[in-house]
């Protein structure tokens, strides 16, 4: 595995040129901003996980046929209290941090207590989100960082605390067509009974006059509580359709002891997320509108998800479609011995590896207790997916599977909650770091690839083009890396129609390897 991921990576403040090899439509307008891990080690401390590493935002700003590149990392509480220490002094989801070296039983205990409400890292490395005219750096975690889009500079910290008692909340909001964002969190401890929670932040939440931020006017949808109450799925993202909101409520799950005895037993968050295979998973439908859930009991088997692609109505029914794993190895895959291994060697120790599957799941509406038991309830014509009435009134759902070996998806957003055709991402070959990204076409079931001998795109984002009707009518963009020193970092556009190279830019100064992000059109 090439261990060039796993190094430190480097600020660029100050914007760059980079070098247009081809021609960028005169419409791409706009910055691309990414974000992900870009420090792993701290003087001499180092994180465990890639997924701890600090968040370096990066971005890529299109303007009249120039393409200009800078990074900054976030300068989170977590950033600065690390620098000041010159050592690792903020604990991470898969690296527990002791203030005594010793970790002896005595201080542990001392500290114990103020650390059974873990008050997480602010170090938010996932995703750029948008709430109201206001960016911010977010993971999974109460808290995020606003940032200048422009500058890349940190804003200051905002605690979802504040505003609606969460303790974790979801990198991956949806956006409805007025600009409203939906997200999804999860209360567990010290605020009132553990549960799942659906809330809104309006388009026009921010206050014109001093900057009040737009998540003071959030609105909650509804609350949904765990199965089990010590024991919450873990969730990354949801689905949104028109009129619904889909959460699956899947066997990986958080130990709510464990997380609260954690640090006194000396290990990471991490260790407290279990995949139990003998249960189900659930899937919630909730009315996005007057935040009531549908009655009836949809499951299916075990199944651990990170990333929904899509979902839209057709019909009376919901349709889904999301990449999903038989287990939860995925995570182990990240830490940092696994990742710097060679490849021949990653490959071996990972032949048991469940690869990514593109799984559709439809959810028929029009449940009753005199549905007939035992008859599939999906009457549309071009999924194999079932929905199954049981004799106990709950309805047993079997995916429609897609595609293997695609991970990081993304879509044409203006079809975000529509019936759609493609889908865009990462295509895996054992290394958790892609080496090719794709486009599948849903209904024929084929793909084309891109692909470049020791490069390594991120994942793809789609922009339209302006006034576009067709769904494929726009560009990919993907920041890519190589582990070959001649090739620098460059951003790839392809048309996304053809899956054909427009242009590259090739960027004069180190570019990290990043997660996900977000592109913002420049102002009209």
């Amino acid at each position: 595995m090439q261990s060039f991921i796993a190094k430190n990576g480097n600020e660029t403040p100050e914007p760059v040129k980079a070098q247009v090899k081809g021609s960028l439509p005169s419409w791409l307008q706009g910055t691309l901003l990414r974000n992900g891990p870009g420090l792993f080690s701290v003087g001499d401390s180092e994180y465990n996980h890639w997924f701890d590493g600090s968040s370096l935002i990066h971005s890529f700003t299109f303007s009249n046929g120039e393409v200009t590149y800078r990074s900054k990392f976030l300068k989170s509480d977590t950033y600065k209290r690390n620098v000041k220490a010159n050592r690792i002094v903020v604990s991470e989801f898969g690296t527990m941090v002791y203030p005594d070296p010793c970790k002896n039983i005595f201080a542990r205990t001392a500290t114990h207590l103020s650390n059974i409400v873990p008050n997480f890292t602010d170090n938010n490395l996932i995703n750029i989100i948008r709430y109201g005219d206001d960016y911010y750096a977010s993971s999974e975690v109460n808290y995020i960082n606003q940032i200048d889009p422009d500058t890349l500079e940190t804003v200051g910290r905002v605690n979802y605390r504040n505003h609606i008692a969460l303790n974790l909340a979801t990198a991956h909001p949806h956006y409805d067509d007025e600009g409203n964002t939906y997200n999804m969190g999860t209360t567990i401890i010290g605020l009132g009974r553990p549960k799942y929670i659906i809330f809104k932040v309006p388009a026009n939440g921010t206050g014109k006059e001093h900057k009040k931020p737009a998540l003071k006017k959030v609105q909650q949808i509804c609350s949904i509580p765990f199965r089990s109450t010590l024991f919450p799925g873990y969730f990354h993202s949801f689905g949104m359709t028109e009129n619904y909101i889909v959460f699956v409520e899947q066997p990986f799950k958080l130990d709510i002891v464990k997380l609260a005895t954690a640090y006194f037993r000396g290990v990471n968050w991490g260790s407290c997320l279990k995949f139990d295979e003998k249960d189900t998973t659930l899937f919630h439908i909730i009315d996005r509108k007057t935040g009531k859930k549908i009655s009836a009991h949809y499951y299916g088997d075990a199944l651990v998800v990170f990333h929904h692609i899509n979902a839209y109505e057709e019909n009376g029914h919901v349709v889904f479609d999301m990449i999903t794993y038989k287990d939860s190895n995925l995570y182990n895959m990240f830490y940092l011995h696994n990742m710097k291994q060679d490849t021949s060697s990653f490959i071996q120790k990972n032949q048991e590896f469940s690869p990514p599957v593109c799984q559709r799941f439809v959810l028929p509406l029009d449940v009753h207790k005199e549905s007939p038991k035992g008859t599939n309830l999906v009457t549309l014509t071009d999924t194999s997916a079932e929905a199954v009435m049981q004799e106990d009134g709950s309805v047993y759902c079997k995916p429609d599977n897609v595609f293997v070996g695609m991970e990081l998806p993304g879509i044409n957003y203006k079809f975000n909650a529509r019936k759609y055709r493609y889908f865009y991402g990462s295509k895996l070959d054992w290394s958790p770091h892609p080496n090719k990204i794709a486009k599948v076409d849903i209904v024929t079931r084929t793909h084309v690839e891109w692909h470049q001998e020791n490069c390594y795109p991120s994942e793809p984002v789609f922009v339209a083009s302006p006034g576009a009707v067709e769904e494929d009518d726009g560009v990919i963009l993907s920041s890519v890396v190589s582990s070959d020193p001649d090739i620098t970092p460059f951003m790839l556009v392809l048309n996304a129609k053809t899956f054909e190279e427009i242009a590259r830019a090739s960027i004069p100064t180190t570019v990290h390897m990043d997660l996900h992000g977000l592109f913002i059109p420049a102002a009209v």
